[in-house]
């Protein structure tokens, strides 16, 4: 499969795909027996991924639980079909779209993306997905717009995590409209050519890579057009340490660890860690913030 990617990025790079599956490799240390080049002039990591028969998936997805492998544990109870997206505001073809209808016509591209979670470790995925400037301009921007809001389903009898009020749900997220319609911000609806597990937020995510992961929301039910900056989740529970913007950005640490670098997933207990790039290595979306104090919008 030949995937699209950017700047140094190519499918050598790709996090394999075992060890995108068992994140806990991280914790494993294990050694490694096959390099892959990073981008950006870092050295190769050595990775050793885990046999199908070892994984487990390590991620978050609080609405299943707030440890590593609730959501492999738990997700699979998420009903994903059939399913809708309710798209409101300043819209010009305002509705609940069913999935299908929502991105029928639109291309589905391959990106080789770097993943940057805030609690400083990384990888590189190759997603699936459409650019979210096209589905925004088949339901009709209009002028005014400012912002976009996006909001995860709730599934109170399926998701342990909601039962259990653990933050306030439905989840929410947002991005600027210039951040939304950059061509770099898609719309993931599958990760190697296969559809998304429901515990990486199934069928439809955000991604938005030179951002930190958590503003990549999951298994999307609601976009809504604003001319006002919308609530997020993280920054309703702890403003101090997530701000709305929530870039990649090596020079501003988060209160309670140092952001100045990360650890490559499937490299191992003892392996060496990479200095983050600023904005993840994507030095193409600089100008969305120019005039901005990034030590201040956070």
């Amino acid at each position: 499969m030949a995937y699209r990617w950017t700047n140094t990025l190519t499918q050598a790079d790709i996090t394999p795909k075992a060890a995108y599956l068992n994140r806990r490799q991280i914790l494993a240390g294990t050694v490694g027996l096959g390099a892959i080049g990073l981008a950006g002039g870092a050295q190769a990591q050595e990775l050793e991924p885990n046999t199908l028969e070892e994984i487990t998936s390590y991620n978050n997805f609080y609405e299943f639980g707030t440890g590593k492998e609730d959501p492999a544990r738990n997700a699979h109870q998420l009903v994903t079909s059939p399913w809708s997206i309710k798209v409101a505001g300043m819209v010009d073809n305002p509705g609940d779209y069913a999935l299908a209808d929502l991105l029928d016509g639109l291309t589905v591209e391959d990106r080789i993306y770097r993943f940057r979670c805030v609690e400083a470790w990384s990888m590189v995925i190759p997603w699936n997905g459409i650019e979210l400037a096209d589905i925004l301009n088949k339901v009709g921007v209009q002028s005014g717009a400012k912002y976009v809001a996006f909001e995860t389903v709730v599934q109170p009898d399926n998701m342990i995590g909601v039962q259990r009020r653990v933050l306030d749900f439905p989840y929410v997220e947002g991005l600027r409209l210039d951040e939304a319609m950059h061509p770099l911000t898609i719309m993931a609806t599958g990760i190697y050519g296969e559809p998304i597990s429901n515990q990486n937020g199934a069928p439809i995510r955000l991604v938005v890579p030179w951002k930190y992961g958590f503003k990549s929301i999951k298994s999307i039910v609601g976009i809504t057009l604003t001319d006002e900056e919308p609530p997020t989740s993280w920054n309703k529970a702890n403003a101090r340490e997530y701000g709305f913007y929530s870039n990649v950005n090596p020079n501003v640490d988060h209160p309670r660890w140092s952001q100045a670098s990360e650890r490559k997933i499937g490299g191992g207990l003892f392996a060496s860690r990479q200095e983050t790039l600023m904005f993840n290595g994507y030095p193409e979306v600089a100008s969305l913030y120019e005039g901005q104090d990034l030590s201040v919008d956070i």
